[in-house]
């Protein structure tokens, strides 16, 4: 099942706090990235971000987002704003400080 334009346009409208967001399709669902890094996706109408140690603060669940993919973190909170807006900054930052 492929994420619907209505539900990507929704979690873009959710992150629009950050400026920097952008989206790129990929086979039927949606690769996001802030200020240039990937930091997660959304895959069947689900907001999945990358799992370091700087995002499991937030104690979310883990899900596969495809066959064969490493599993990352469910944001299952998506109406919270300001709590998106921490998830993702925490995330890219901990994908930096991972390199």
């Amino acid at each position: 099942m492929a994420t619907s334009k209505v539900y990507k346009d929704f979690i873009l409208e959710q992150l629009f706090v950050l400026k920097d967001i952008t989206c790129k399709p990929m086979m039927g669902e949606y690769l996001l990235y802030y200020k240039n890094q990937l930091f997660g996706g959304i895959y069947d109408d689900r907001l999945l971000v990358k799992k370091v140690e700087a995002n499991k603060k937030y104690e979310m669940s883990e899900e596969i987002p495809y066959d064969g993919a490493k599993p990352m973190y469910l944001v299952d909170d998506v109406d919270n704003k300001e709590i998106l807006k921490e998830i993702v900054i925490d995330t890219v930052n901990g994908l930096k400080t991972k390199k």
